[in-house]
């Protein structure tokens, strides 16, 4: 989210005080009433499931040691299940069908609020997105290690359907 000093509104200074309960910046104008919510960001996550893989990805810029989950914004007038077929199709290039909710997870530090879903993928060729991503994993379910942060989180509950009780190990480790 980004950090406002001025008004969006106005151009005036921002000024914090307490509203709803929390403090939050509030155009000095009180003519204006613009407030800062600060609002988390609705994000999808898919596990991809494919021939018995999960399919996880490296964003450009990560460690060479990180990957996650297929993640990525809803578009306005989106929903989330639209979503997460859309991000899958446009950063893995594969077709995928719902396969099923997970769940909604926290993620704090970067303010969103993320819905994972399981998708299965069809055959096909993996086509990364390369302004995106750096590279790809197929890792076998049985082996797939979810980590302590969302979208690992979100992988640590659905193995649990699978059958696979594992421990969160840190992003990366």
């Amino acid at each position: 989210m980004p950090k406002y000093n001025f008004c969006p509104q106005c151009g005036k200074p921002l000024v914090e005080e307490e509203k709803a309960g929390k403090v939050r910046k509030i155009c000095a104008d009180d003519a204006c009433g613009f407030i800062f919510w600060d609002n988390p960001l609705p994000v999808v996550a898919a596990i991809v499931e494919r021939k018995g893989h999960v399919i996880l990805v490296q964003s450009i810029g990560w460690p060479a040691s990180w990957f996650g989950l297929v993640t990525g914004f809803l578009e306005k007038g989106e929903m989330p299940e639209e979503a997460v077929l859309r991000e899958v199709q446009e950063e893995i290039g594969l077709e995928v069908e719902m396969g099923g909710y997970i769940g909604m997870y926290p993620f704090y530090r970067m303010n969103q609020l993320i819905i994972a879903y399981h998708v299965i993928a069809k055959d096909g060729e993996i086509k990364l997105d390369e302004t995106e991503l750096a590279a790809y994993r197929e890792v076998p379910i049985e082996k797939v290690q979810p980590w302590a942060a969302g979208t690992g989180i979100a992988l640590r509950d659905w193995l649990r359907t699978k059958g696979y009780e594992r421990e969160l190990v840190q992003f990366g480790s």
